[in-house]
This record gives structure tokens, C-alpha cells and sequence, in this order.
């Protein structure tokens, strides 16, 4: 089969089409020919090593698994002996950060794992962008607490976890104050934000006005710019590390002190999350932003411009 492999960390010149093996799915696996995968931040974030950390998961000298991709959607095309929960020809999407592997034509995945039917009214390119920013926005309301009634500041409305958070927190019935380009207010707007703030014409940490969860969907702002959005018991939060990786240590210190605080979760997806998202899209509450398409024989083009941090939402590639 075709697959896009990496042998070693660094740019998106280390990526390159080769042919490669099929998998063979084990006993409680499902082989699915992936229509559509997308090429993310944490497709980015293995392949670079920018991180050092990640290669404690992704191999410490080079990586263990030479096929990124970790957002599928496709057609199941084989199934294990213990296989009870899937059929043949079912339209399927998931995501997989432990073994990666969908940057290619075929892809293995656990019948238990991260995975769910695809809504009817889904193509297989809108399902492929259904887990990624989706599953990292979840988990950091879920941390927040959000919910109905909560005032919530997004930075980076229009990214694949801000336009995410933007479409959950609309359905936790938060009230949404969004930041984003001039050219996508009309866009994030749709999206359900209450306010819309155009970060051209204003400087949203000069806001005089107070939240109860400011959260940087980018990372591009820090807690001590954001410390006088908070109210009383305000939670800030990043997508990065902040400036000398400094989040991680305030989410474990300010906790203590009372008051203002930083919350720093370690992202997690299960199967019943990729349901949830599934029925939200389902019931109109959740449409993945779409920037644009790839073939896979142009997947370096796709690696390349999702670094320059223009992307609208999210960047497919197609598999035929």
C-alpha cells in the first residue's frame, strides 16, 4: 500500500511516499481503507520532536512508528476473529495518537478504541476532522467546568481546538466572547460566539471586562496577560506550554494559592467521546471548519503550511 513515512524528526522534508505492507488487523482489530486523514498539530508535534518529551512515546533516537496520522475516516474492509461490534463496508472515524498510522491507504484500529459510525449526512473528508481539536477542546472545558451560564473567552476562534471550543461551548450553553482575524468574524460568528473580537483592531488582553475561563487556543498569550480577565476564581488556560513552559508549574502552584488559577489537563479520548461527537454532529450542534485539501503525494505541502499557523480549522488529505 502507499503510505506517507518518516525515518527520522524533523521538517516536513523528512516525510515521503513509499510503498509499505498492509496491516493485518490481530483478533479484536478492524483494517480500514482511510478515505480521508488530516495532517494536525500533533501529526507536527511527532514528526519535529520539537518537544523533546514526545520522543519518550514516539521513540528517543528515531521513530518507532514511520507512519504518522492520527485522525482517520474510511471503510472497513477486514475484520478480526473477536470482532463483534463492526461489520464490513461500516463508514467509520476515530483517532489514534498510540500507533499513529493513517497517513496511508489502509489502517488497523481496535474494535474497543476511539472509533464510532459515521453520521449519515457526513462526507468521509468532515468525519476525517471529527477527533483531533475536537477531543483537545473537550477535554479542557470538561477541566473548566463549563457549562451553562459560564462566561468563556476564546483566543483562536478559528483553529481546529478553538473552533471546536467555540461549537462545545455553545452546546454546554456558556456565553462565548471568540477572538479571531478580521476575515473570519463573520465565520466564528456562525460558529456560535456571542461576541466576536477582531484581533486586528483590538488588543483582547487590554479588555475591561472580567471571565470565568480564558482559554488560549493557540498559545499565544500568557497568564500573566490574562490574569486581569479572570474573575475572582478564574481559570486560564493554553494550548502551549507557555513562556518558559511555565503552565504546567502554575497549573500544579496557583490551584494552592486560591483565587486566580491555571489549569494544565493531559488530553484524553475515548470511544464514548468520538460517540458524543458523533451525535453532536448528528444533531447539527458540531461541524469541523474545513481550511483545505491534499492529496496524499502532496503531504509535505500539507505539513508545510500547517506550520505557518494560517490554517482555518482544520487541513484534509485525501486518499483514493
Amino acid at each position: 500500500m502507499k503510505a506517507a513515512i518518516y525515518s527520522q524528526y524533523g521538517p516536513p522534508e523528512v516525510v515521503s511516499i513509499a510503498e509499505v505492507p498492509k496491516p493485518v488487523p490481530a483478533a479484536n482489530e478492524v483494517l480500514i481503507h482511510v478515505h480521508a486523514t488530516t495532517v494536525n498539530r500533533t501529526d507536527c508535534g511527532f514528526r519535529s520532536a520539537e518537544y523533546f518529551i514526545v520522543r519518550f512515546f514516539s521513540g528517543l533516537l528515531r521513530p518507532k512508528n514511520p507512519i504518522l496520522g492520527c485522525e482517520f475516516a474510511g471503510e472497513i474492509v477486514g475484520l478480526g476473529k473477536e470482532v463483534v461490534n463492526y461489520r464490513l463496508g461500516d463508514r467509520v472515524f476515530g483517532y489514534n495518537d498510540v500507533r499513529f498510522g493513517s497517513h496511508a491507504e489502509y489502517t488497523v484500529m481496535p474494535q474497543d478504541g476511539p472509533m464510532a459510525i459515521i453520521p449519515t449526512q457526513l462526507s468521509y473528508v468532515e468525519a476525517a476532522a471529527m477527533t483531533e481539536g475536537v477531543h483537545y477542546a473537550l477535554c479542557d472545558l470538561r477541566a473548566a467546568k463549563v457549562d451553562k451560564g459560564t462566561r468563556i473567552l476564546i483566543n483562536g476562534a478559528t483553529g481546529a481546538i478553538g473552533s471546536a471550543a467555540v461549537q462545545l461551548s455553545k452546546y454546554l450553553g456558556a456565553h462565548i466572547t471568540a477572538v479571531c482575524h478580521t476575515e473570519q468574524v463573520n465565520t466564528v460568528a456562525a460558529l456560535g460566539a456571542d461576541v466576536v473580537i477582531d484581533r486586528m483592531a483590538q488588543d483582547f488582553t487590554k479588555l475591561n471586562e472580567q471571565f470565568d475561563v480564558v482559554f488560549d487556543a493557540v498559545g499565544k498569550s500568557s497568564f500573566g496577560q490574562c490574569k486581569p480577565l479572570l474573575a475572582a476564581k478564574g481559570i486560564y488556560m493554553s494550548t502551549e506550554l507557555g513562556p518558559n513552559w511555565e503552565n504546567p508549574f502554575l497549573a500544579i502552584i496557583t490551584p494552592l494559592l486560591g483565587g486566580r488559577r491555571v489549569l494544565f489537563p493531559l488530553p484524553s479520548i475515548s470511544k464514548e467521546d468520538v460517540q458524543l461527537f458523533a451525535t453532536l454532529a448528528e444533531q447539527g450542534s458540531f461541524k469541523p471548519l474545513i481550511d483545505r485539501h491534499y492529496a496524499l503525494d502532496a503531504i509535505v505541502d500539507a505539513y508545510t503550511f500547517v506550520e505557518t499557523g494560517q490554517k482555518i480549522g482544520n487541513v484534509v488529505i485525501m486518499i483514493p
